[in-house]
């Protein structure tokens, strides 16, 4: 075996440390402070990020399944730590004062896509394609294949028991899958682009973050609930503002929760 092989095996895994509690108020805040020192990339990236949102959902009101909008607006959401990957690249350089450009940008990301960070979104994808199936399913224990015009559904969903268990029950598969997604992307897709890790190993390291820091990275996670629920009130417009924002500052939460390389 060489020196470099054995070098990368006996390579340490990275350092989780406790965050603080005012610890997620200081990323927001960096996170803030990054979106507004280089605008353009979390506009850019946020209104492509909103134009694939709204494509999807014109697709499924096309197809008469207006009642995939709302779980495609909400799943979307599970693709958003690949989208971003560019914004934490932003930040990082931003942090080390490298040269800032799109060349610079697009290029950090193909160098992760050729480690681990491309498996990474494979593993966002198949989330977000379990995620549709099971709002399929879930649709079809409670309303069968008919398919009402969509105010009918609505109301019916909102009025009656039968809705409601359904609207319950969904709700709560959602989140389990989201907070599943939550605690193996928080720190995955900022670590692989940092370092030179494989996607496994990534994800590990991600959970152990939310192990070892469960109030803040629950908070932190119902915080990104709240601003997808605006996007969703929105008709995902508020995401040209708040993807940027929540991309940002998980790039300083990383920074704060897992310890820098020797």
């Amino acid at each position: 075996m060489s020196q470099d092989t054995s070098a990368a095996v006996k390579r340490p895994a990275p350092v989780v440390r406790t965050l603080q509690p005012d610890d997620l108020w200081q990323v927001l805040a960096g996170g803030w402070q990054d979106f507004r020192a280089a605008p353009r990339y979390g506009l850019a990236l946020g209104g492509l990020y909103v134009a694939g949102g709204w494509l999807l959902m014109l697709l499924a009101t096309a197809a008469g399944l207006h009642y995939f909008v709302y779980p495609l607006a909400t799943g979307f959401a599970l693709i958003a730590p690949f989208v971003a990957a560019g914004l934490y690249e932003v930040s990082r350089r931003l942090e080390t004062g490298a040269p800032l450009s799109w060349n610079a940008v697009i290029g950090a990301i193909r160098a992760g896509g050729v480690r681990d960070l491309g498996w990474m979104a494979l593993v966002t994808t198949f989330a977000f394609v379990l995620w549709v199936d099971m709002a399929f399913f879930t649709y079809l224990m409670f309303f069968g294949l008919k398919s009402p015009d969509p105010w009918p559904l609505l109301v019916e969903i909102l009025t009656t028991p039968h809705g409601l268990a359904f609207l319950l029950v969904g709700n709560a598969l959602g989140a389990a899958i989201a907070l599943f997604i939550f605690s193996i992307t928080v720190v995955s897709f900022p670590l692989l682009l940092d370092r030179d890790v494989d996607f496994v190993t990534a994800m590990i390291v991600s959970v152990r973050a939310v192990k070892a820091n469960k109030v803040q990275m629950i908070s932190w996670a119902a915080l990104i609930g709240l601003f997808l629920a605006a996007s969703v009130a929105t008709g995902l417009l508020s995401l040209f503002l708040t993807l940027p924002l929540i991309a940002h500052a998980s790039w300083r939460l990383y920074r704060k929760v897992v310890e820098p390389e020797a």
